[in-house]
């Protein structure tokens, strides 16, 4: 990509934890623009289109919107970035807190702003130590500086800057488990409604967005949602940090144009497959999402292009793997990730996973008997939404694909059908 076009990563943001070097790069000239048009920002967020980035590609400006309207209780309202990053194949959000911190707070603090915020916190997995060591300072720099006492005369009230560091588990990322550890519980997902916007933390509204999505406001708020949408290929908007892993030449974080085709990720930024290696498959958005295959690799990388191809973006998460890899030892992998990160809350998903790794495990292994297909089939029809977040979603989607897509890696005939599975969970 163009250095000239890049929102995130571009060499001259890459500061590191020294505010004055992130401000000689036009650092805080999109708080300051909030701060000048307070009443605008959600608006400005909604001409330019941006999606939320840690996996559900939810309209940004909806959940702000949410979150401004909603009323405290008892005078506190948080705005909370989520830095939890914890799934296979996935690490955006680590470099963004490691190499440009400021880019990033600068975008919870324009959301104090907007949400007339007074609890700000950096949500962040304590395994990232870069990220926590990057942070601390940075934090303490926002709060001595000149832009940090505007924010305060403008709330009216003290604002409350902190880094939290999360319990480190992959199911703490859930937003209802966020608040669950914010108020000093156990990271247990809950059920909704009530949405954090309206009842969050302490019962008091809370906007939670994940760290790529906030690194994105500063310089929408700056330079305008024009600018941010022409950033974007055909319909789609903006730029997106793809996580590419697995059997490619270069593997690596590359932030293109959202809209890229995954070709062009895979093979141009990429470097193609690794020599002597031919390209099979691509776990999409992570592991919790279905394969495409070498039919889909015109598919444009945006939210809506790779829905229509029954797949999910997600957190941008590219695991590409080649022929002669085994598909059912990868999903055995991931579904035993799954598995071991249970929170347990919820028996049918602490047992299903369990089950599905079980029954996954004996297929791999060549020990699988066709009632263990057979059992297989079947708990992907009864699993899905019996838990309180989408853990269990995730773990049968992946599982659902590759039945679909590779059956003949169970043993099972290429023409299986598999009536009554759904063709995206979550």
């Amino acid at each position: 990509m163009n250095q000239a076009n890049q929102n995130l990563l571009h060499p001259s943001r890459m500061v590191g934890a020294d505010l004055a070097a992130w401000r000689k790069v036009g650092g805080g000239e999109g708080l300051l623009a909030a701060l000048a048009e307070p009443e605008n920002i959600v608006a400005k967020l909604q001409d330019a289109g941006l999606c939320g980035m840690g996996g559900a590609g939810f309209p940004t400006w909806r959940k702000w919107e949410a979150a401004v309207a909603a009323e405290s209780r008892h005078g506190d309202k948080y705005v909370v970035c989520n830095a939890n990053e914890d799934e296979p194949g996935t690490f955006k959000d680590r470099v963004l807190l490691e190499k440009t911190p400021h880019q990033v707070i600068e975008g919870v603090l324009i959301a104090a702003v907007a949400c007339r915020a007074n609890k700000a916190v950096l949500y962040v997995n304590p395994h990232q130590t870069e990220s926590v060591a990057a942070l601390k300072p940075a934090i303490e720099q926002w709060q001595h500086s000149d832009l940090f006492i505007r924010i305060e005369n403008y709330l009216g009230k003290p604002l409350e800057l902190q880094l939290v560091e999360t319990s480190g588990r992959y199911i703490g990322g859930e937003e209802t488990a966020v608040i669950s550890w914010l108020e000093g519980g156990f990271p247990f997902p809950r059920r909704k409604p009530p949405f954090p916007a309206e009842s969050g933390v302490n019962g008091e509204p809370t906007l939670i967005n994940n760290t790529e999505t906030f690194a994105n406001i500063p310089q929408i708020l700056a330079k305008g949602a024009a600018w941010y949408r022409d950033l974007g290929l055909g319909d789609a908007c903006g730029t997106k940090l793809y996580s590419l892993s697995g059997d490619v030449l270069n593997p690596g974080l590359y932030e293109l144009p959202m809209g890229t085709t995954l070709q062009s990720l895979i093979f141009d930024h990429g470097g193609g497959m690794l020599e002597g290696r031919t390209f099979k498959a691509v776990f999409t958005g992570g592991p919790s999402n279905t394969l495409l295959t070498a039919k889909d690799l015109d598919v444009p990388l945006d939210f809506v292009s790779v829905r229509e191809r029954k797949s999910s973006l997600g957190t941008g998460a590219m695991i590409v793997i080649s022929e002669g890899t085994s598909v059912v030892r990868k999903v055995a992998e991931y579904v035993e990730f799954f598995a071991a990160n249970s929170c347990g809350q919820c028996p049918p998903c602490k047992g299903g996973t369990f089950q599905l790794s079980r029954l996954l495990n004996r297929v791999d292994t060549g020990i699988g008997t066709d009632d263990d297909l057979s059992a297989l089939q079947s708990l992907c029809q009864l699993l899905p939404r019996s838990g309180r977040c989408g853990l269990i979603d995730g773990a049968v989607t992946v599982l659902q694909s590759s039945l679909r897509t590779f059956p003949e890696e169970y043993g099972l005939p290429a023409e299986t059908e598999y009536s009554g599975f759904t063709e995206q969970q979550g």
